[in-house]
């Protein structure tokens, strides 16, 4: 089985507090949270992918950190995970580290970038029923107004209709980005059927409260 989760920032105080707000006492009791939703789901030979930002600590402290996790484990890297330059870091604990990757994950492609990317290789690509062959995962953004960005950015793309050269029928234009976020799935690694499920749930969530936000002030202006 093969998982994907990003941005978990191990040991980071500021995140915990401020930016994400996750809500834990300290970044001890994040930490603990973190690790037993890891291992509660992965087991020793399941592969997780991590999509960058893994922690926010120094060579030994993330060594200890990554015995304590489950899985045969790849790492995107990420603009906070300095502690791949620390002289003291062990890099066999990954099977490879990359900026960025693609693999094949049941038939479909996933291009995996810390950084999302609008435009992705094999963007438009559908299988024989029309579903997407392409996936886009990254982080980067966590929950930001950034995210905000992107999702109208997919919901624009996939409303534009086009011509499709080789079949000559109108259709849209497919657009599969998803964040994997850990807040997002409660800090829980998720395969690809996963996080598409969970992804879809949440933009129906933000387009329903998109519309009440819509609904309730064109009525107010009304009065």
């Amino acid at each position: 089985m093969r998982y994907y989760i990003a941005d978990c920032h191990f040991f980071s105080t500021i995140l915990n507090e401020k930016m994400d707000k996750r809500g834990f006492a300290d970044a001890e009791e994040m930490n603990a949270y973190m690790i037993q939703r890891w291992n509660r789901k992965v087991r020793p030979n399941d592969e997780v992918v991590i999509l960058g930002d893994f922690s926010e600590e120094k060579g030994e402290k993330t060594n200890a950190l990554l015995r304590k996790l489950h899985g045969r484990l790849y790492l995107i890297e990420g603009n906070h995970d300095h502690y791949l330059d620390n002289p003291g870091f062990d890099r066999n604990r990954f099977v490879w580290i990359k900026p960025y990757a693609e693999m094949k994950d049941n038939r479909r492609k996933v291009i995996l970038s810390h950084y999302p990317i609008f435009c992705y290789n094999g963007q438009y690509r559908r299988d024989e029923r029309g579903n997407p062959r392409t996936y886009m995962l990254y982080g980067h953004v966590h929950d930001s107004m950034d995210e905000r960005l992107i999702d109208m950015f997919q919901k624009q793309t996939r409303n534009i209709r086009r011509t499709d050269f080789k079949t000559g029928q109108e259709d849209g234009i497919p657009c599969q980005m998803i964040n994997c976020f850990c807040q997002f799935s409660d800090y829980e690694p998720l395969t690809l059927d996963e996080w598409i499920f969970f992804d879809r749930q949440r933009r129906q969530k933000l387009e329903e409260k998109e519309e009440e936000w819509y609904s309730k002030n064109r009525g107010e202006k009304a009065k």
